[in-house]
């Protein structure tokens, strides 16, 4: 009987923690440091949405310091950002189906690699999975104007995202 039960509660344990991220939510975000952040907006007749939290630089080291260079980053504060389209495209010509994913990045100093992957809800980036990716693309980013609350925009056919002193960008065109 008692292995039996414990069986069971490691299940509902295992459950738990498996379906936690999935059901994250941005939420309300007043007693948060990260304050949530949406970009809309239509690109060659495809509706495009990024939420996101918004960190702060607060004198910190961003680049190579707080976001490590090399390695996966969740593109944002608190959940992985998630990025939507209603359409197929192909982003940096490379095609993408519609849906909502989670927005990776692995930022270079000379090079960044934009992540698309398929499990949208998520926190952070501590059980993303690199199978789970539907679409990577790498751009190049550039020195820019300081921004102190990280940002996405959607500008003429690009997302670019602002934060400290760098603009990271990626085309995006509907699928043909």
């Amino acid at each position: 009987m008692k292995r039996v039960t414990l069986i069971s509660v490691l299940i509902v344990a295992f459950f738990i923690v498996s379906v936690m991220p999935a059901v994250a939510q941005r939420g309300d975000d007043t007693k948060r440091l990260s304050k949530n952040g949406k970009a809309e907006g239509t690109i060659d007749g495809v509706n495009v949405t990024l939420e996101y939290g918004r960190p702060k630089v607060k004198d910190r080291v961003i680049w190579g310091g707080l976001v490590p260079f090399d390695k996966v980053w969740r593109t944002g504060a608190d959940e992985a950002t998630t990025f939507t389209i209603s359409k197929d495209v192909n982003v940096e010509g490379k095609p993408l189906p519609a849906g909502t994913y989670s927005l990776f990045t692995i930022p270079g100093e000379a090079e960044w690699t934009i992540i698309f992957n398929k499990v949208a809800k998520q926190w952070g980036a501590f059980r993303y999975d690199k199978d789970q990716d539907a679409l990577r693309v790498n751009v190049k980013p550039v020195e820019a104007e300081h921004v102190e609350e990280m940002t996405f925009q959607i500008e003429g056919n690009k997302v670019v995202l602002r934060w400290e002193k760098l603009s990271v960008s990626f085309v995006i065109s509907a699928e043909k």
